[in-house]
């Protein structure tokens, strides 16, 4: 467990390098419920960069941990997936807008083109839409 970081993790940097060279400007981990890895206070947007497995994605990277401690492991993911539906919940409550960007969608066998994220993600922040989503492509 320490070597599972929080923040400037490889998707995470990714997709900072990749929006950054396309002209967007962000604040990273700022004080908002959550501390989003991107804010766009122009666009009144955050951007969260999800983990497969510890944000229980339904995709082929997560799959449930089994042996003597599962338990353990399925009371945690699901703690993660409840403060989660917290900070999207204040987040919306005080105005602003999130984007989450799984991590298959940046790295693996099933991601996506780093210009076609940036594509969507752009689409998304001019977008009047409330909440998004940008995963990996399977099957």
């Amino acid at each position: 467990m320490v070597a599972v970081k929080g923040r400037d993790t490889v998707p995470e940097r990714l997709l900072r390098s990749a929006l950054h060279r396309a002209g967007f400007r962000f604040r990273l981990n700022a004080p908002l419920p959550g501390k989003p890895d991107l804010t766009f206070r122009k666009y009144r947007a955050t951007v969260f960069v999800h983990g497969c497995f510890w944000h229980m994605h339904d995709c082929p990277r997560f799959r449930q941990p089994g042996g003597e401690n599962a338990g353990f492991w399925r009371e945690k993911l699901a703690r993660n997936a409840g403060r989660d539906s917290a900070v999207t919940h204040a987040l919306f409550s005080s105005g602003w807008r999130q984007l989450v960007v799984w991590e298959c969608a940046l790295i693996g066998p099933g991601r996506l083109d780093l210009s076609e994220i940036v594509m969507k993600t752009a689409a998304w922040l001019t977008s009047a839409a409330k909440s998004g989503e940008i995963a990996g492509e399977f099957g």
